[in-house]
């Protein structure tokens, strides 16, 4: 087992460690920061203190169990999304930077087109519950409901709601089966929209141990979306907003499922911090 005189010098081995092994550098930093239970900024302001050889070994094993394929995220058992810590663990995706940017971009639609404040919200797949829980904390006047298919899910959304004290409604369902006989304001979605023969071109961390009901879906990835089109018309009050994340090749022909079901609705695609085409906002008027 590697010993360190002090947290720079574990640091320096990781990262060489990591990078001879093809993995990045950062994961060294997220698992220190996971090891001090400390920030960033913590830590650059620690660098001469010394690890317990308890810390040492427990850093050792986390750097060795992702250089050997596991995702950093799950290692640690957490990630950041939209400024808070989120449990994350093989049952859910692992919440991405560009998911961010569907919650501040329903955000500032919300203050554009509701009037009042007390507006009801369902994110559909809720994984970790990143969506609803960051929308609840955000916009603490909204009513959130949670949905997933998943149970082993839904508990690891429940966890991250008791944690960060969000009071959220979580429902076990297929897409809108757990929201019938309601209307929404707001309808969120992040759902699964890989392509089956994408499966090759994508990393072997994510294959081996993302769940593959989060990533994949029939029709080339469009499935659920033309399934959520035909089916949330019954299930929207008006003024209405609602919000998906997409793969960057299917922006026209989400939209296009979403016109023939919102014919008067404003529908945009909006591009992602990269550049990337990722979101669908689709403001239904009347």
């Amino acid at each position: 087992m590697m010993t360190y005189k002090n947290v720079m010098e574990a640091l320096d081995w990781a990262s060489s460690f990591l990078v001879d092994n093809g993995r990045e550098q950062t994961a060294a930093r997220i698992v220190m920061q996971h090891i001090l239970g400390t920030s960033y900024s913590e830590v650059m302001l620690h660098l001469q203190d010394e690890l317990t050889a308890e810390q040492q070994v427990k850093f050792t094993t986390l750097i060795e169990e992702h250089v050997s394929g596991r995702p950093v995220q799950y290692c640690v058992g957490m990630e950041e999304f939209y400024g808070r810590s989120f449990f994350v663990d093989e049952s859910v995706l692992i919440p991405r930077p560009e998911t961010e940017e569907l919650v501040l971009g329903t955000i500032t639609r919300i203050n554009k087109l509701f009037q009042h404040q007390a507006l009801k919200l369902a994110d559909i797949g809720t994984g970790s519950g990143a969506i609803a829980i960051s929308m609840k904390l955000e916009c603490p006047a909204l009513t959130v409901v949670a949905t997933d298919l998943s149970k082993a899910a839904l508990a690891t959304a429940q966890k991250n709601a008791q944690r960060l004290e969000a009071n959220i409604d979580c429902r076990l369902g297929d897409l809108t089966a757990p929201l019938a006989g309601e209307k929404f304001d707001i309808v969120l979605s992040n759902p699964p929209y890989i392509a089956f023969d994408e499966a090759q071109e994508m990393s072997s961390v994510v294959l081996e141990h993302e769940p593959h009901s989060a990533l994949f879906a029939e029709e080339e990835g469009l499935s659920l979306y033309r399934k959520l089109a035909e089916q949330l018309p019954a299930y929207m009050n008006r003024p209405a907003l609602i919000g998906l994340e997409i793969g960057y090749t299917q922006g026209e022909k989400v939209a296009k499922f979403f016109r023939d079901s919102f014919p008067q609705a404003t529908i945009s695609i909006e591009k992602d911090i990269n550049g990337k085409p990722r979101m669908i906002f689709c403001e239904i008027h009347v």
